[in-house]
């Protein structure tokens, strides 16, 4: 459904080959499920047609799809060498102290060791300290609790990425 309101990104995704859509999907969410349902659904007339249904395939995700899409992050102040997307979202940790950085790197596997997973949040647009203080104050969540506020995040996060793909010439 092109029209000369449809962002150009939003265009190319609505007809790109599946295979190409699915990439993309996947690049911004680590989740098969997500990435499935969000490709299903295609075309989007608009970009908040695309946002609902993520935000709609992320509430319905598993225990176990929310661990794969997790999988796909890296740690707090330690993006992927090579991958700009988490470096662009963890700007905030780039200028941070060495003993900020080293404290984040504690306060991470603290957290993994606890939850079992990465401590993930929208690093976007967030200060080294606030992430550090994100993390402080999770960490003494109870497990569940702590699953919902990743799924939250997680949906900020892939609005973000999605709205890139959607916006993108």
């Amino acid at each position: 459904m092109t029209s000369t309101s449809t962002p150009p990104g939003l265009a190319r995704f609505n007809t790109v080959e599946e295979h190409a859509a699915y990439t993309a999907l996947h690049e911004a969410c680590a989740s098969t499920a997500w990435a499935k349902r969000l490709l299903t659904a295609r075309p989007y007339a608009t970009p908040e047609d695309l946002y609902a249904a993520s935000d709609a395939a992320m509430a319905e995700l598993t225990a176990t799809d929310l661990a794969e899409a997790m999988a796909g992050h890296p740690p707090i102040g330690r993006p992927k060498a090579g991958d700009p997307t988490s470096a662009r979202e963890q700007r905030g940790m780039s200028g941070a102290s060495d003993a900020l950085k080293a404290e984040m790197l504690e306060l991470n596997l603290a957290y993994q060791e606890r939850f079992g997973h990465v401590f993930l949040i929208c690093a976007t647009g967030r200060t080294g300290e606030q992430l550090r203080d994100a993390v402080r104050e999770r960490i003494g969540n109870p497990p569940e609790r702590e699953r919902e506020i990743v799924r939250t995040e997680l949906g900020k996060i892939n609005r973000i990425r999605l709205a890139r793909l959607v916006e993108e010439d």
